[in-house]
């Protein structure tokens, strides 16, 4: 059976998971019935130290439910150049909102507060368009899985909120910040106006995010996430499943992160062009390959028939991300694997 690193999406609920979704309460979550769901975005709200929540079925669509909150129509939102809110939610913030964006570039995804107040303009006049809100994405994950610095973060929450620019959280992975960083949640959530969590990466739910506001934004994203098609009848039985995953599987992130270490190190042996251990925070893995000879592609298709599934995300990246359902035995043949597929000068 193939080991698969294309991405913490792939893990499949495991037997207690299943039996705690078997024996969900459940009602219609369109008209606010269904009681574990109802559970699940009071508790998640709370962990952040937010007034309400909102299922979703996605993370882009809580990202997207969130911006479209703080950004009209013709407003902009800065976001950094490889965020995923811009590079893989398919140009959703202008399609669906008519907001547009800026970005600011970084290296490997780091935050730095005056990067992005560098390019802020609020109140800009009837000729220019006018900076709304700033997205910050914790970990990054086309950067490496970094991990924001909570003191950048905080700067950069305090300059934006006193010129009147809100902050939104992608934090697909704050799980992940969160255990590598030891910094709590509600110090993540009290710098932000909204906030996207996902429940089916490292933690293993099945599907599904919450997104995070005041009472207000809330409301207004539920009737969007229905005008999107987004309204959901009887999903108790998916929030029991993040349920489980909220009591059982934040902790255990730190095993995901030491494998994903174990192979940056190995790797880096090899050539230390290929990964700098040292800023592989969290449990993505991402090699650079251009200085060995190698495409994406190639060494992703190597891998492949040799039993490894990892991911092409750029002519001469590729990523690996560690998860639930890759044990130690795993990880120690998809080093083998690595080794007799990479081609060094």
């Amino acid at each position: 059976m193939a080991i698969d690193l294309r991405s913490d999406t792939v893990t499949k609920p495991s037997e207690a998971m299943r039996a705690a979704m078997a024996s969900a309460e459940v009602g219609d979550d369109v008209y606010g019935d269904d009681p574990t769901v109802n559970s699940l975005e009071e508790r998640v709200a709370a962990m952040f130290g937010h007034q309400a929540g909102l299922f979703t079925p996605t993370g882009s669509l809580a990202n997207q439910l969130s911006i479209r909150t703080l950004v009209k129509p013709g407003e902009e939102l800065l976001v950094e150049t490889r965020s995923h809110i811009v590079r893989a939610e398919l140009g959703a913030a202008a399609t669906f909102s008519g907001i547009t964006t800026r970005t600011w570039p970084s290296t490997d995804g780091l935050l730095k507060a005056d990067d992005a107040l560098a390019i802020a303009h609020e109140n800009a006049g009837p000729y220019l368009v006018s900076t709304k809100a700033i997205a910050v994405e914790n970990t990054h994950n086309f950067g490496g899985g970094t991990v924001q610095p909570i003191d950048e973060i905080a700067k950069l929450s305090s300059a934006a909120h006193a010129r009147g620019i809100a902050m939104h959280l992608d934090g697909a992975r704050i799980w992940n910040a969160h255990v590598a960083s030891g910094v709590s949640f509600a110090e993540y959530g009290k710098h932000f106006d909204t906030i996207s969590v996902c429940l089916s990466k490292g933690l293993g739910s099945p599907i599904g995010s919450v997104m995070l506001s005041t009472k207000e934004r809330v409301a207004e994203a539920r009737i969007w996430r229905k005008r999107y098609g987004a309204g959901m009848r009887q999903v108790g039985i998916i929030a029991a499943a993040a349920h489980y995953a909220l009591d059982n599987n934040i902790a255990r992130l730190a095993e995901d992160h030491a494998r994903a270490k174990k192979i940056a190190t190995a790797l880096a042996a090899i050539d230390s062009s290929l990964v700098d251990p040292s800023k592989v925070h969290t449990n993505i893995v991402g090699l650079e390959l251009s200085k060995i000879g190698i495409t994406a592609a190639e060494l992703t298709a190597r891998c492949k028939d040799a039993g490894l599934w990892i991911s092409a995300l750029g002519p001469h990246y590729a990523r690996l991300v560690t998860h639930l359902d890759f044990d130690d035995a795993q990880c120690d043949e998809a080093i083998e694997i690595l080794k007799r597929t990479l081609v060094v000068k």
